[in-house]
């Protein structure tokens, strides 16, 4: 069986009309998966029972299970554990803002990665997520807090532009106007630097933010935390990087994450910020949330000052990103392994 919330509106037209009903039939049973959340097809009031019958008999629809959820006692974050159909688990995570909600979702399960200081990577990669299971993140999390999600992040657990083809699905989906209807410029994919991939996304044209995961400036010092760039080099990304913003028209964001004594030196601060002039990105310090397995620590708030203004001193638009959950574990997987090592699962 095929899952229906994995369709386009012109898919769904399609099947309709393999169905023999008519057209006027997909418009509606779209608006019932992508704007009512239904998780049944008997929940469809307005379609006749012998065509629910139908989709029932051919299709399914993806429901997460909601397994835990984590509220902070500092900012009201609300970091939710789901279940998968197949039972394997997922993080999600609800950000209040002035300007309206955000939601940071997961694209894989797990991460094949290897990034140092990343908890989702720890056991490597079990499975990409489809499209319509990252759409039900954003939709689950709408449910359970009543309230309008206006802004994504691609930035849980996963590599977005590992899973490619469900991602773009997921951003061309999501963006509907038939559907959430977000805006694309709401929209930020953040990734550790897949060239080939960041090309086809670039040629795509999409009005999304992308975020690219730098965390050093050098190759050298990006070798130590970060395999990929045993792949791509620095250069490479960079260029690759280029590329997306002159085609798509969107200023690239440096995602730094300040690591104690590994790349928060006031000489890394003068080489990143000449680094962010050259394709106008803006720098997004992120102080290194401490994962026990990874053995990575945050500076201190004087050090990470300083840094910050040394880049500010360079000409550098640059901002420390707000801490969000620290205090419950919010950090991408570290709620995830601990489920499972509490459950006495595999995480594979």
């Amino acid at each position: 069986m095929e899952d229906i919330r994995e369709f386009s509106l012109s898919e769904l037209e399609e099947r309709i009309k393999e169905l023999s009903e008519p057209s006027y039939r997909a418009g509606q049973i779209y608006g019932w998966l992508h704007k009512k959340h239904v998780g049944s097809f008997s929940d469809m009031s307005n379609i006749s029972k012998v065509l629910r019958e139908k989709l029932s008999d051919r299709y399914f629809i993806t429901r997460l299970r909601k397994l835990e959820v984590l509220v902070s006692r500092i900012d009201g974050t609300r970091k939710y554990l789901f279940s998968l159909g197949d039972g394997n688990v997922i993080e999600a995570v609800l950000m209040r803002y002035h300007y309206g909600n955000s939601v940071c979702i997961s694209s894989q399960v797990g991460c094949r990665m290897g990034c140092r200081f990343c908890a989702s990577t720890l056991d490597g990669l079990v499975r990409n997520l489809t499209a319509a299971e990252m759409l039900s993140e954003v939709y689950a999390i709408e449910d359970d807090t009543g309230e309008r999600v206006s802004n994504i992040v691609i930035m849980g657990s996963g590599e977005p532009l590992d899973n490619y083809d469900e991602v773009v699905r997921f951003l061309r989906m999501i963006s509907d106007k038939d559907g959430l209807n977000i805006s694309q410029r709401n929209i930020t994919l953040s990734t550790c630097g897949i060239v080939p991939r960041i090309y086809e996304l670039a040629k795509l044209r999409l009005q999304i933010t992308l975020a690219l995961s730098l965390h050093a400036p050098t190759q050298e010092k990006r070798l130590i935390t970060m395999p990929i760039a045993k792949a791509y080099e620095l250069s490479e990304v960079l260029e690759a990087c280029r590329a997306y913003s002159e085609e798509t028209g969107r200023r690239v964001t440096f995602e730094y994450a300040v690591v104690k004594d590994v790349n928060d030196s006031l000489e890394d601060a003068v080489r990143l910020s000449a680094m962010a002039a050259k394709l106008h990105a803006h720098i997004n310090l992120i102080p290194v949330n401490p994962v026990r397995e990874c053995g990575f620590s945050e500076p201190d708030q004087k050090k990470l000052m300083e840094f910050r203004d040394e880049l500010l001193k360079h000409g550098s638009n640059v901002t420390i990103r707000r801490e969000m959950g620290r205090d419950i574990d919010s950090a991408c997987g570290q709620l995830r392994r601990r489920y499972i090592a509490d459950a006495g699962l595999r995480a594979d």
